[in-house]
């Protein structure tokens, strides 16, 4: 099992898919309760990528599938994410590499944007206008307390939010560390992200059913070189749709 210590010392997991393609490898960064296996394996988006040839490497997120997953909330926010994807590439001698991320993924993502020049393209899914609007994923609609306390209760039948309980509901699905994750959910990244800063080619990519990706085309707008593309799907499922992979493909196979 590929692991790497993060310079925090968390033990950081991830997998890589070989291939002959000239291209530069593609790092897929998973969203928030899932891992590389159940947000890029198991919907076929990292078969795709291998069928065109590409190098393909997934990350486990601190406190996340086979990752280090510590209860500090110390341990976590995006930005530390960020970094741990910076090493492994560091570890991998990637000099020049594609960047795809999903929901708290793509905050990893354009963080990492900001401040490391080996991304060529960059592919952001499941946000939207929350980027610009609060500096992350959007609370408006789960606020991070509801996240604790749906993670946190004994019974799943005392949490109070219907949303967050769909998300606990998940966890308990995957095996997820309830604790860790709640430290995750302290930790959220809420901050401005220097948007301009980022001009790689951007495709933003929204389900138009995704209550967390709204109005997408705003953030789309404040990306120097962005593009949107809306397909069907709701949050947890636009991943596994056709014509998502499809464009996320397409995209990134764009010399």
């Amino acid at each position: 099992m590929p692991t790497f210590q993060a310079t925090d010392g968390v033990e950081i997991h991830y997998e890589q898919w070989d291939g002959p393609s000239d291209l530069p490898p593609v790092l897929l960064h998973h969203g928030f309760i899932a891992d590389g296996v159940t947000n890029w394996v198991l919907p076929g988006v990292v078969a795709a990528l291998t069928a065109t040839g590409r190098r393909v490497v997934t990350i486990d997120a601190r406190g996340h599938g086979r990752s280090g997953k510590p209860h500090d909330p110390a341990f976590y926010g995006e930005a530390r994410m960020a970094q741990d994807v910076s090493t492994l590439l560091d570890l991998l001698g990637i000099t020049r590499v594609d960047v795809a991320g999903y929901s708290m993924g793509a905050i990893v993502s354009l963080l990492l944007a900001t401040r490391d020049q080996r991304i060529r393209r960059l592919a952001i899914g499941g946000v939207g206008s929350a980027v610009v609007e609060l500096g992350g994923v959007d609370t408006r609609v789960i606020p991070a307390a509801d996240f604790r306390e749906a993670f946190e209760a004994a019974d799943p039948a005392t949490i109070t939010s219907p949303a967050a309980a769909g998300f606990r509901s998940f966890v308990d699905t995957v095996g997820g560390d309830r604790t860790a994750l709640a430290a995750q959910a302290a930790a959220l990244h809420a901050e401005p992200i220097p948007l301009a800063t980022i001009t790689v080619p951007t495709l933003v990519l929204a389900g138009r059913d995704d209550v967390l990706a709204t109005r997408p085309e705003l953030l789309a707008k404040a990306l120097p070189d962005a593009r949107l593309a809306v397909t069907d799907g709701d949050h947890l499922g636009a991943v596994r749709v056709p014509a998502f992979i499809a464009e996320l493909t397409e995209f990134l196979n764009t010399p």
